[in-house]
């Protein structure tokens, strides 16, 4: 798939030498981690046909079938304080969207605050790590992307038949998985660049992008669940949240649903 998805990349992509492609690894970010270590540069990006133990936030299972879709993780190296950061998953969030609208003909949104969805089916979705130096300052940022690229309804167990969805079925056309990777492997270049001199313009797309503001929504803290209103995305990337009780929070930790989408009615 390497030399296909080089193909693909346009003539100036800055890190086509980085590209690592596997036919299978346990977690692209988990592999990425031990390699950032060992000293990997900043750019590095893999990719695997199929993880065996894919993972995206609070530990949750990613499925990561062969054939089906990309497993892509970068290593990024920006010199800077971790707090200056806050905004990585909605920066990478809004350049996965425009991978796929250049990829796959149509922009999914964003629920907050990190899963691409079309429709009332989640697409793919973002997981992001730091490592710190001995100093506080940020030695590295890995940030993981599974999209599903070619699974049809039936691909899917039935479980989660009503939740998950494809680039496939979304737009109604065959993917080219190359294409979505090289797309990706862009958008990321360019994000990379911007990431900390474009911030405003960033989270100013990334609400245009999430379906989460203006919705009604369950906040779920351990056994706590509150409902609400999604009111904003704030300059961190926190979600601004008008509660039933009246009080209005920035809230940046639980598990936030949204009515209407993944089961939630």
């Amino acid at each position: 798939m390497k030399e296909q998805i080089l193909t693909c990349l346009s003539p100036g992509y800055p890190w086509k030498e980085q590209l690592q492609c596997f036919l299978e690894v346990d977690s692209t970010n988990d592999r990425l981690k031990q390699l950032a270590a060992q000293g990997a540069p900043h750019g590095t990006v893999l990719i695997a046909d199929r993880q065996t133990g894919g993972h995206g936030r609070r530990g949750r299972t990613f499925l990561s079938p062969a054939g089906m879709g990309i497993y892509l993780s970068i290593l990024l190296r920006p010199d800077c304080a971790p707090g200056e950061l806050m905004h990585l998953t909605c920066a990478t969030a809004i350049a996965m969207c425009g991978a796929v609208e250049q990829a796959a003909g149509f922009r999914p949104g964003i629920k907050w605050t990190n899963d691409l969805v079309y429709g009332r089916k989640k697409l793919g979705g973002i997981l992001t790590e730091l490592g710190l130096t001995s100093q506080g300052k940020v030695d590295f940022a890995i940030i993981g992307i599974g999209i599903n690229c070619c699974q049809r309804e039936d691909d899917f167990a039935p479980e989660i038949r009503e939740i998950a969805g494809s680039l496939a079925m979304a737009s109604g056309q065959e993917i080219s998985r190359a294409k979505v990777a090289a797309a990706m492997m862009e958008a990321l270049e360019k994000m990379d660049a911007a990431l900390l001199t474009k911030k405003d313009a960033m989270l100013a797309q990334y609400r245009r992008d999430c379906i989460t503001i203006g919705r009604e929504i369950s906040l779920l803290r351990g056994d706590q669940v509150r409902h609400g209103r999604a009111l904003d995305v704030d300059d961190n990337g926190a979600l601004v949240v008008a509660f039933a009780d009246g009080s209005v929070e920035a809230v940046n930790s639980g598990e936030v649903s949204v009515r209407g989408m993944y089961g939630y009615l």
